[in-house]
């Protein structure tokens, strides 16, 4: 569990391992010419739009546009993040992930130590659930649970328990050492004592169902009403939801998912019938939350209270929202009628009506504009003034893609101003005409040609070595791009498609270079052999470097010899020797 995986075992990994093997083992593939096919396993489909080309590696989804590596197919199909679907994929493969070691990591846990605390909390949270259920002092937080309306198949379901009011009803029973490293104890003074008692018990499991920590409520007015587990190698509240678990077990892949405040909340909503709902962990909600559940659906609907601090705290989630917003992904504001939460609105309307609130939830969008533009006039510069200086903080959170450009948009309709970077978009390469086909004109452009060649055949790297490029001042759509490619080919070679997508995980240019990987070019189709691959690049590329080479020249020429700096004039003769041997 310590230390970093190297780089160098990640591109190994996607080496060794054979995409079609891996993908046919989870989603039965069949051939079809050069690439195996089958329903998508990522949507509902009758006809087969899921593709997996051996030779790239890769794996495309015609119909709703997933697409990746070995990697990635494991991160989207079992919902894993990134380290979890590297040691999956070296399990299939049957060899073992080496770690990065430092000396700052002496005090990480060892991988052993970290099974223990999952299963000594799995042991404590069993104990807790006989103690609800046989202990004579239980049967008051059974009358409490009752009392909320929970059922015995809810109550089973959550693992519902009940810690004894007592110092050392788990010292006595499990290792204290154990127990004060799991947060379990507490270590005063050389005295040891319980960190739960007379409480309600709460498990909190992670995504594949593993306790990681507690939460416990009181059965009467004392302070802390409920206390969470703290910090361990193995529970952190900034990262884990109360109630995923159960609700994947529910459904997989479901439509949304509802965030809201408590345990009792999520509890209360499920045994109504309503099972995508999750808890925070006593903490703000943050970007790692969004993230993790976005990983399970595209659309998040946050549940606050009515009153001013519920608004207070649909606002604190903002920012992390903001960050969290890639295209595909939708946040929606649930704001409850005062003096309600979740609990007590689905016991007074019923199940129907409250999620019936949920999807006529606020688009976060209108929700964002209207609580910023509330007071403002903005018949008037100076309210357009700030409405502006209060939203561009947040819009420039937002992710590069179509959803930020319409958020800068509906900014510059609301102020009617022209002051606006609308998009805030850097330059990048025009992704608009590539598909899976060409675009109307029967032909890509030039430069997306030669770098798609090269992405889906990295091994052409050799025949961009073996030309004379002059670098300095040389300009085409793209260029920058076609830069990156060539220095991580250059670094890794021999290198296949799936491990150059790997080196631009979450990289700016991600996608554009997964639309690089599936479009269909003439001659880099697999019924053309390998001799034709590289005749196409190679024309491609020399047509390419003689255009830019020749604006080069004809920009300095304009200039004229005299007013050309020493680096200039030193760039002319360069090209000017190109241009005497007919390269352009």
């Amino acid at each position: 569990m310590s230390g970093r995986i190297p780089r160098y075992f990640i591109d190994d990994l996607l080496t060794r391992v054979d995409i079609v093997d891996l993908i046919d083992a989870h989603v039965p593939l069949k051939k079809t010419g050069a690439n195996f096919v089958a329903r998508c396993p990522f949507h509902s489909e009758k006809t087969p739009s899921f593709s997996v080309n051996r030779n790239k590696q890769f794996f495309h989804c015609f119909g709703c546009g997933a697409s990746g590596n070995a990697i990635g197919f494991l991160m989207d199909f079992n919902h894993l993040d990134f380290v979890e679907a590297v040691e999956d994929l070296a399990t299939f493969v049957g060899v073992d992930v080496p770690r990065e070691t430092t000396d700052f990591q002496v005090s990480t846990p060892k991988k052993e130590s970290v099974s223990d605390h999952y299963q000594l909390l799995e042991q404590v949270a069993a104990f807790y659930v006989k103690c609800l259920r046989t202990d004579e002092a239980g049967e008051r937080a059974v009358s409490y649970v009752k009392s909320r309306g929970v059922s015995d198949e809810i109550a089973q379901a959550f693992m519902l328990g009940y810690a004894p009011d007592e110092w050392q009803a788990l010292a006595d029973r499990f290792d204290q050492n154990q127990l004060i490293q799991a947060g379990m104890s507490i270590n005063k003074d050389g005295k040891v004592y319980d960190r739960f008692r007379g409480r309600v018990m709460y498990p909190i499991r992670d995504k594949r169902g593993r306790i990681v920590g507690f939460g416990g409520r009181v059965l009467d007015d004392s302070l802390p009403k409920y206390l969470n587990s703290p910090e361990t190698p193995v529970f952190h509240k900034g990262k884990e939801v109360y109630g995923l678990f159960e609700l994947l077990r529910k459904d997989a892949k479901p439509k949304r998912i509802l965030i809201v405040e408590g345990y009792m909340d999520v509890i209360a909503l499920a045994g109504c019938g309503i099972h995508y709902a999750v808890a925070t962990l006593g903490t703000a909600t943050s970007q790692a939350h969004l993230d993790l559940l976005f990983r399970f659906s595209s659309e998040l609907v946050f549940c606050f209270d009515g009153d001013n601090a519920g608004r207070d705290a649909a606002w604190r989630a903002m920012e992390p929202a903001f960050s969290s917003l890639k295209d595909g992904r939708q946040i929606r504001i649930m704001l409850l009628p005062q003096h309600h939460d979740p609990d007590s609105l689905v016991r007074e309307e019923g199940a129907d009506k409250f999620a019936e609130r949920v999807q006529q939830s606020q688009p976060l969008s209108d929700y964002f504009f209207g609580a910023l533009s509330g007071g403002l006039n903005l018949a008037e510069l100076e309210g357009c003034s700030q409405l502006i200086n209060k939203a561009k903080p947040y819009l420039e959170k937002l992710p590069q893609g179509v959803f930020r450009d319409m958020m800068f948009a509906r900014l510059k309709e609301l102020t009617r101003s022209d002051v606006l970077d609308v998009s805030g978009n850097s330059a990048r390469l025009n992704l608009k005409s590539i598909s899976n086909r060409r675009h109307g004109s029967g032909l890509l452009s030039l430069p997306r040609l030669v770098i798609a060649l090269l992405v889906q055949h990295p091994g052409l790297i050799d025949k961009v070595e073996q030309r004379e490029i002059i670098w300095d001042g040389l300009e085409f759509p793209g260029i920058q791009l076609f830069k990156e490619i060539l220095a991580v080919v250059l670094e890794k070679k021999p290198i296949n498609t799936a491990v150059l997508l790997e080196q631009f995980r979450n990289h700016p240019h991600e996608k554009i270079l997964k639309n690089l990987a599936i479009v269909k070019l003439s001659a880099s189709d697999q019924s053309v052999n390998t001799e034709g691959v590289e005749t196409e690049f190679i024309e491609g590329l020399d047509k390419l470097l003689a255009r830019a080479n020749s604006v080069s020249f004809d920009r300095l020429s304009a200039k004229g010899i005299t007013a050309l700096d020493p680096s200039e004039k030193e760039l002319f003769r360069k090209l000017l020797a190109l241009k005497r041997s007919g390269a352009f």
